[in-house]
This record gives C-alpha cells, sequence and structure tokens, in this order.
C-alpha cells in the first residue's frame, strides 16, 4: 500500500510514494490507518536528470538522497518486489513497422512508421519525412496512434 503524493510536475513523468501497511490492532487502542514502513523516506519514480534531481533536492524537506555522496540509487527489481510496489507498464496498440499518427507536440498530424519501442521508457522511434528526407525521432508512446 502506498500513500500517494498529490505534487507532479507538469512536465516531467515523476511520481512518488510512502510505503505503508496496515497497522495491527490491539485490545488496548483500535489504530485506523496505516503504518509507515520507512518513515521519513519517499519513493520516487522519475526519469534521473539534471533538471529532475534539481526539483526533487530542491523540495522543501527533502534533506538528501540516500547513496553514496546524495547521489540516488534505484531500487532493485527484488526491492520493489518486498515493497510491493505495482509496476505499470503501459499497453501500446502499435507494433515495430505500423504506421502512426501523431496526436501532440510540433510534429502534430504528422505519419510515421515505427521502427523502435521502448516501453520501459515510454517512449518509440518513428521515422517521418521532413523536407523530403526520412528522420527519425524519438516520441512518447502516449502522443501518437495506430493508423488503419
Amino acid at each position: 500500500m502506498f500513500e500517494e503524493e498529490a505534487d507532479k510536475t507538469d512536465d516531467s513523468d515523476e511520481e512518488s510514494a510512502k510505503p505503508t501497511e496496515p497497522k495491527r490492532r490491539t485490545r488496548a487502542k483500535k489504530d485506523k490507518g496505516d503504518k509507515k514502513l520507512l518513515p521519513s523516506y519517499v519513493l520516487v519514480k522519475m526519469v534521473m536528470n539534471d533538471e529532475s534531481w534539481h526539483i526533487v533536492r530542491n523540495t522543501r524537506g527533502v534533506t538528501a538522497f540516500v547513496g553514496p555522496g546524495s547521489k540516488p540509487i534505484p531500487l532493485t527489481e527484488e526491492e520493489v518486489q518486498r515493497l510491493d510496489i505495482e509496476v505499470y507498464v503501459p499497453q501500446v496498440e502499435f507494433e515495430v513497422g505500423d504506421s502512426v499518427k501523431i496526436t501532440e507536440g510540433a510534429l502534430k498530424n504528422s505519419i510515421g512508421i515505427v521502427e523502435e519501442i521502448s516501453a520501459d521508457k515510454k517512449k518509440a522511434k518513428l521515422a517521418i519525412s521532413m523536407f523530403g528526407r526520412q528522420t527519425v525521432i524519438e516520441i512518447e508512446t502516449s502522443a501518437v496512434v495506430r493508423v488503419d
């Protein structure tokens, strides 16, 4: 179980959660709610770059990252399973070789051919025609739809 954080930056893929577990009931005291597994820690799922590091590091109440020299260390698959963190893998409705239409951004309404899909990054590489030449671009999978 996780206590979800409402703070999300508009232009990034950052999510945060506080691991919790149900509290045990005792005869002397009836507790409601969840017990924190890692008090004072917040787990953040984000694409690690200078900008995202700066945003998290300068958030009020954040004192440091866990890791050597305050460099964050990603959790292993085993640690994620032990904490019972739900791993969400988005479903894409197109495959390599399919024609797709871009629905967002500067290249909106452009048609391209899918060359590669990276589910873990939620991105796809498309070959599109720009200025009479084939150009490969990388775009989020949520910004394209399959053309029938």
